[in-house]
């Protein structure tokens, strides 16, 4: 029975199309795929392996981070902001979070710019840049973004950061603060029905403030183009969640008297830990969030991408050189790996390994930071087909097994020879540009020069 109710899940949740589908139950066959999809990835460990070097990061950069934010906020003349910041972001710890927030403001008070020296500062940057670049690589690793931002982009974007982020931090602790005080808001609060609705809405200001603070995040930080939707999606996700989570930490720490006898004063080192640990969990998960949601073809009950034949990999090659050599030859603009991925509907993963092959091959050339063109990189009457072929049939030379001098040897050699003669014979001399040629003619033998059009492939 129970065999019978998860094949008949499965077929209600993974077997339909989603855009058949009508609204509401789109979306609640998106909520389930990418809930069981975020079981799989926490099961896999990779998500859970950054959240784990994140933490590290973090106890090394809290201080010079907090440093740099009570410098900020010492400029405005509110340097005594930083402490409720601290205990809103701790207060999961319960009354041991006061003891954290005394050593680690006393810590930032102590740090003292001018005497550090120029070594001294650098390395100061260096621990607080490397928290944020690891943010990105991690939230690039789940956007499938393979370049990092250039060294002038991280250095002013990064400055960015770490300047308007304590002003943010601050505005918005400002106007709780100033919404909670007001004097209208205490005498409403005192009539039904606005006082239940205010206590409401004041339990609800959480949630809204974090999740705007985590769809900035995943907007901002990755290496890519965010598109506002997702990014809200992810971001609501990591807010709500991360809200409850601090909820149900709280609880846990006040029941933690067992590992205050087991670990001592250790213990609400532990818990700051396994808090850390959870907050940039949620962070990554929504991340994830985010990207499936501006990726609903990689909501799949298997893994994503799925394995690639060798002959898909040379069909996929052909197709893909003789779109970007029709979009030369008429002046097109270049045709970007996103954009290529949907129009031949290939995993994009397979066209990053097939142009990782091309480039490796000098046959063609990426362009562009944040979104990547491809162009070719030689004259596309000197480009082969069957180059182009072996380009994609092409593996790591330290990978090819070492000949033996047997008979067998001997004769899968001669086989494999007389097949990529063969191959070589049909193809003969045939260039992209004859590729990109046979694809502008029409049924009637005509060939079509209208610009813009897109081959018949």
């Amino acid at each position: 029975m129970l065999t019978r109710i998860r094949n008949r899940f499965n077929e209600a949740i993974w077997q339909p199309e989603l855009d058949e589908l009508a609204a509401p139950k789109r979306w609640g066959v998106t909520a389930v795929r990418i809930v069981q999809i975020l079981v799989r990835d926490f099961q896999n460990g990779e998500i859970t392996l950054r959240a784990m070097g994140l933490v590290y990061t973090t106890l090394l950069s809290l201080v010079p981070l907090l440093a740099l934010a009570f410098s900020m906020l010492k400029a405005f003349g509110v340097d005594n902001a930083l402490r409720p910041v601290l205990h809103r972001f701790l207060a999961p710890l319960g009354s041991q979070a006061d003891e954290i927030i005394d050593k680690v403001v006393g810590f930032v008070e102590n740090v003292q710019v001018g005497v550090l020296g120029a070594i001294g500062v650098v390395l100061l940057m260096y621990s607080v840049v490397s928290l944020i670049q690891k943010v990105e690589s991690g939230c690039n690793y789940i956007w499938q973004v393979r370049k990092m931002r250039s060294l002038g982009r991280r250095f002013t974007e990064y400055l960015s950061i770490l300047i308007v982020g304590p002003i943010v931090v601050l505005a918005a602790s400002s106007m709780t603060a100033s919404l909670t005080s007001n004097t209208v808001v205490e005498y409403l609060s005192t009539i039904e029905p606005f006082g239940t609705s205010l206590y409401v809405a004041g339990r609800m200001v959480p949630y809204v403030l974090y999740s705007i603070g985590f769809t900035l995040l995943y907007t901002f930080m990755p290496n890519t183009k965010v598109h506002w939707l997702p990014a809200i999606g992810g971001g609501v996700f990591a807010g709500v969640l991360w809200q409850s989570a601090s909820l149900g930490f709280a609880v846990f720490a006040s029941n933690s008297s067992n590992y205050n006898a087991i670990y001592s004063s250790f213990a609400i080192l532990i818990l700051l830990l396994v808090w850390l640990y959870v907050s940039w969990l949620i962070m990554m998960l929504g991340c994830r969030v985010a990207f499936l949601l501006q990726h609903p073809e990689q909501l799949t009950r298997e893994p994503y991408p799925p394995r690639l034949g060798g002959a898909d990999r040379e069909r996929i090659a052909l197709l893909l050189m003789g779109l970007i050599g029709y979009n030369f030859m008429h002046a097109n603009p270049p045709w970007q790996i996103a954009r290529l991925a949907r129009y031949l509907r290939v995993a994009p993963d397979h066209i990053y390994s097939i142009v990782d092959q091309l480039v490796a091959a000098n046959m063609l050339i990426e362009s562009g930071d944040t979104t990547i063109t491809l162009l070719p990189r030689q004259d596309i009457e000197s480009l082969k087909v069957d180059d182009i072929l072996a380009a994609a049939r092409s593996g790591d030379v330290n990978a090819a097994p070492t000949p033996r001098d047997d008979r067998l040897h001997r004769e899968v050699e001669g086989w494999i020879s007389r097949s990529l003669e063969a191959r070589t014979q049909v193809f003969e001399q045939l260039s992209l540009r004859d590729l990109v040629r046979a694809s502008m003619r029409t049924p009637g033998g005509e060939a079509t020069e209208h610009r813009g059009r897109q081959p018949a492939v």
